[in-house]
């Protein structure tokens, strides 16, 4: 494995992107739902971040099973459980990679008419994109290698290095 980002990095990355959305949602509530499992270091270390009051809640999606490639296949294993309807949403996930599994979830979301819908992305792929999806913030862009650490994994494995290395 090499290092790709330090925790030194990341953490401060994450504190500008808490900016910035503390900033633009300025006097409202926010309702953070991450994307599990990967998201769940990344939120974490988010939402401590943000100076807004927040709730939250998980959604989990698997497109990948033990491999390192999507399956293109987006499968919802755990729904979110809080109703969304008239809340501003923040979509809280790791990696975007081929977008299908981002473009399903917001789809998804939106249909529940939400007062606004948003995707913080630790990391984005653009080069392994499949369907059209931007994240609304964005820590880093990663060229096309399988990344673990701070949260991602392969096979399970990996997501307590307190780092995000290329695998």
């Amino acid at each position: 494995m090499k290092l790709f980002l330090s925790e030194k990095d990341i953490q401060k990355r994450v504190s500008g992107l808490a900016r910035e959305i503390s900033k633009d949602f300025a006097g409202r509530e926010l309702l953070l739902i991450g994307v599990l499992k990967g998201a769940f270091i990344f939120m974490a270390d988010l939402t401590r971040e943000l100076s807004l009051p927040v709730k939250t809640d998980f959604v989990r999606l698997a497109s990948y099973g033990s491999g390192t490639q999507s399956s293109g296949k987006v499968e919802i294993t755990k729904d979110v459980e809080t109703s969304i309807r008239g809340k501003d949403v923040l979509v809280v996930e790791d990696i975007i990679d081929t977008g299908i599994t981002l473009k399903y979830l917001t789809k998804r979301l939106k249909a529940r008419k939400p007062r606004s819908l948003k995707v913080v992305a630790l990391l984005d792929k653009p080069s392994r994109r499949k369907v059209d999806f931007q994240a609304d913030y964005l820590g880093f862009e990663v060229e096309d290698h399988f990344v673990v650490g701070y949260g991602l994994d392969c096979d399970e494995a990996y997501r307590n290095l307190p780092g995000i290395y290329l695998l």
